[in-house]
């Protein structure tokens, strides 16, 4: 049975692939509560041929979006590794080393065994019990303990591989 769209007169042809109860021109909908016999693909698009090239293109889409995933990977790993170009060490001398802590920090204690282990000059202020620790861990806006200064350089907390990554031309 031949369909005419009664708002644009488009003559439906057997290769349209919309939906039986659309017009393929104009997109309106107009045998939904017609109360006419419905085929049994009705509201299915496409015929069964156009189902399979569009299956088939889109498992090349995907084999291309996970063969792109492989390439960044590939390519991307050494950014996330941590593995960096080596850094010219401008001087032999290490730069100055200021620990500010407190006696009873557990952070603290692991810093200054850190140091200790890898041969690190450093000087301590502990902020309870000098004025110098106190007000030079204020002017840092410092909030909590351990705060290391390594030459301009400040790290909050204990954070092995930030250590490591500015002190490591000096560790023995």
């Amino acid at each position: 049975m031949t369909r005419i769209c009664p708002k644009c007169s488009y003559v439906r042809k057997p290769g349209d692939e919309a939906p039986e109860w659309q017009c393929p021109s104009c997109q309106v909908a107009y045998i939904k509560a017609s109360g006419e016999p419905v085929a049994s693909n009705h509201g299915r698009y496409g015929t069964p041929a156009a189902k399979n090239r569009n299956k088939s293109s889109g498992f090349l889409k995907w084999v291309l979006v996970l063969a792109m995933l492989g390439v960044a990977f590939f390519l991307g790993k050494p950014l996330w590794s941590g593995k960096q170009a080596p850094t010219a060490v401008v001087s032999s001398v290490q730069p100055e080393v200021t620990l500010y802590a407190t006696e009873w920090c557990g952070y603290c204690a692991a810093t200054r065994k850190l140091f200790e282990e890898k041969g690190i000059a450093y000087t301590e202020l502990d902020v309870e019990k000098t004025s110098a620790g106190y007000e030079g861990h204020k002017k840092l806006g410092g909030n909590g303990v351990p705060l290391i200064v390594i030459g301009d350089e400040v790290i909050r907390g204990f954070d092995e591989r930030a250590l490591q990554k500015s002190l490591k031309p000096w560790f023995k």
